[in-house]
């Protein structure tokens, strides 16, 4: 009997008697904050999605990519509401406690729009 037997793509070991299929899984990126999240809007609220998209194997790149295009959004949205309201170096090196006020509130913000619009869909 031969060690190793390829069958459909799938790879078997011969252990024993009985041959096992030697199953990878692709290589796992690393997922932020908002692919967290959009994990748990899944699990909570889109369960037939999540069964899918995890037996598929793509759940992964799924999160991934929701992950950096709402990092992406939030930057985009806070640099462009930042300008809007004039929040700049020159606020930030007067008024320091303003400054830190108003980019807290441009991120919630931001953050909002994002979760409406990438990560709870």
């Amino acid at each position: 009997m031969e060690k190793y037997i390829k069958e459909n793509g799938i790879t078997y070991e011969l252990r024993g008697e009985q041959y096992y299929p030697l199953l990878e899984l692709p290589e796992q990126k690393k997922i932020g904050k908002y692919g967290r999240l959009h994990l748990e809007y899944l699990k909570a609220h889109r369960k037939g999605r999540y069964t899918n998209l995890l037996s598929e194997g793509t759940l992964n790149q799924r999160l991934y990519d929701v992950d950096v295009e709402a990092k992406t959004m939030v930057e985009t949205i806070i640099t462009r509401l930042a300008a809007e309201r004039g929040i700049d170096e020159d606020l930030k090196a007067h008024d320091m406690l303003r400054w830190v006020v108003e980019m807290n509130n441009i991120k919630a913000s931001a953050e909002e729009i994002v979760f409406r619009e990438v990560v709870y869909q």
